[in-house]
């Protein structure tokens, strides 16, 4: 696009534009021919997809505002009119985090929908986004929309939308969302209704606290032990976000007394001042909960992101250091945890994602459970959950995916970062009656089902020639797979695009390895990353101490890890 058109775009667009600040912000960028930062605004639009919309705050079609929301909002309500016959008696559910603009993005949601004549089941305040999964199924409402971005940094919001299943959406319900949206009219055109006048109407509800009460009931029943604990200590932090309330409440009703908050970080600030970047796994962002944790000498750390969907777990190891539990290990224990200790009516299935470790799986076939991986995402696994119980009648009780989301039972069809905290404290006391700690309990996994060792490794390569590069590393994994990386056979290549164990066709290749090990690579969705994932398996020695086999664990996954970006370089390809 030449500078004539994207400056008559770019002032169409400002004249279209419902707000104000991103009007003034768009006619600031006009009045400096800034024409990198305009091509960047007006190349392309926000991409809709299974995810939402998620992106940065500012004017143009290709950032998060007010006027991508209200059209986006319009296209999904004519979608769902076309789609779900009984969408304007049973409505859709809009519900928001602490962020900023999040309030009005939510306010636009729901005054779009309304005008369109389907009911908006509003949350008032900012909630937990599983809360907002939570309700669809409650409110047997439609759809859903959630406005969060999560945990990216604070110049940051985003989008959600969930199906009356209470799942994320799946293709190909996302082209149809998408396709709807392009044919949308000027934002200042899309008709709305004031929240008086929803309310008059009987179409703009304001969610009653209930609702919250319901969630909280349904997550205190996912208890296995249910006894809580006088003793354990437990510190909570909130990431500057929305789960706090929601946390302190389910833990004081479970039975545990003792939990401090993060006291700097437990009231929604969506500026998240104390961390670079509010998402428990970067380096930073859990010093302080350390640093409170050894204040008070407390037994467990539980860690929420901004939007309570993650969980992050710090436990004190046999010298009595806390460490930070990688994803795979909480889906571990959460895992067997709920599959030797829960109550099963029917055959329990147990869901992860083809990135995340291999021992859930292991611990599924040496317990009789069926067990499922999926592409990443969890929509993926609820809608595999799903499947399953409807063709073979199994009982699905737990799934998680290694980036820290985790959902136990069928109260809510996505990950809960607060009701997993509330299972791994009720875990914890459970470990606790039994004389172990968390980890000790993690080594009674270990020695039964072997001792797994992963990591990760993103290789950043933005612009066209990086998102080339990409495309090449891919193509000459998947044209000449290696037979051994770092002296471990390859058995077997799995290629996704290929719709690989019934998987829909996905960018990603993954290398079994002679062990139990795998190499997976596979693009980001949403970065200019391709991610390496490593895992490694080893046996104990009979009466081995678990911490020389760990270090014996990590030496050899590191020899891996080494092993494989060194193939990529002698291919001529970045690592």
């Amino acid at each position: 696009m030449d500078t004539t058109g994207l400056r008559e775009r770019a002032e169409a667009w400002r004249k279209a534009d419902p707000d104000p600040e991103t009007q003034a912000e768009l006619a600031n960028v006009l009045a400096k021919s800034d024409w990198a930062e305009l091509a960047d605004r007006f190349a392309q639009d926000l991409e809709f997809g299974t995810a939402g919309l998620r992106g940065v705050l500012g004017a143009g079609p290709n950032r998060m505002n007010r006027a991508v929301v209200r059209r986006t909002t319009a296209g999904l309500a004519r979608y769902l009119k076309a789609t779900v016959p009984d969408v304007t008696t049973r409505g859709v559910v809009v519900g928001r985090d602490a962020r900023r603009l999040s309030r009005e993005l939510a306010e636009d949601t729901a005054a779009v929908f309304v005008a369109e004549g389907i009911p908006a089941h509003v949350f008032p305040e900012p909630v937990p986004t599983p809360v907002t999964a939570f309700a669809v199924l409650h409110l047997n409402a439609a759809a859903a929309v959630m406005v969060t971005a999560s945990h990216n940094p604070p110049e940051y919001n985003g989008y959600k939308v969930y199906w009356g299943n209470g799942a994320q959406i799946v293709p190909p319900q996302d082209v149809g969302i998408a396709d709807a949206i392009a044919k949308v009219e000027p934002a200042n055109e899309v008709p709305l209704l004031t929240p008086a006048e929803g309310r008059a109407k009987g179409l703009w509800r304001d969610l009653p606290e209930d609702v919250g009460h319901a969630y909280l009931r349904a997550i205190l029943d996912l208890r296995l032990y249910r006894k809580g604990s006088d003793t354990l200590s437990i510190v909570y932090t909130a990431m500057h976000g929305v789960g706090g309330a929601w946390a302190a409440l389910a833990l004081k009703e479970a039975g545990f007394p003792r939990v401090t908050p993060v006291a700097e970080q437990q009231q929604p600030d969506g500026r998240f001042p104390t961390v670079r970047f509010p998402n428990p796994e970067e380096p930073g962002a859990m010093d302080l909960s350390l640093a409170t944790a050894e204040r008070v000498k407390a037994d467990l750390v539980l860690a929420n992101d901004p939007d309570a969907d993650r969980l992050a777990v710090m436990a004190r190891d046999a010298s009595g250091k806390l460490r930070l539990l990688t994803g795979n290990e909480v889906g571990v224990l959460l895992g067997h945890y709920v599959l030797t200790q829960g109550t099963k009516r029917a055959r329990p299935h147990v869901v992860t994602t083809i990135v995340s470790s291999t021992q859930l799986g292991e611990i599924a076939r040496g317990l009789d459970a069926a067990y499922d991986e999926v592409l990443t995402g969890f929509k993926w696994i609820a809608n595999r959950a799903l499947e399953r119980t409807a063709k073979e009648g199994t009982q699905f009780v737990f799934g998680y995916e290694e980036a820290l989301g985790y959902t136990v039972g069928t109260a809510t069809r996505d990950k809960d970062g607060v009701g997993a905290a509330l299972v791994v404290a009720d875990m914890a006391a459970w470990c606790e009656a039994r004389g172990v700690t968390v980890l000790g309990y993690l080594e009674e996994i270990q020695r039964r089902f072997g001792l797994h060792v992963g990591a990760q490794r993103n290789v950043t390569l933005p612009g066209a020639a990086g998102a080339q590069t990409i495309r090449a590393i891919m193509q000459a994994f998947r044209a000449s797979p290696p037979a051994n990386i770092g002296g471990f056979p390859v058995t077997a290549v799995r290629d996704y695009q290929k719709g690989e164990g019934g998987l829909p066709p996905s960018n990603v290749v993954a290398f079994a390895l002679e062990g139990g090990g795998r190499v997976t690579l596979r693009p980001s969705g949403t970065e200019p990353k391709i991610k390496y994932y490593f895992e490694h398996k080893e046996t104990p020695a009979p009466g081995e101490p678990l911490p020389q086999a760990r270090q014996r664990a990590e030496a050899k996954l590191a020899a891996l890890i080494d092993a494989f970006l060194s193939l990529a370089r002698d291919r001529g390809q970045p690592a």
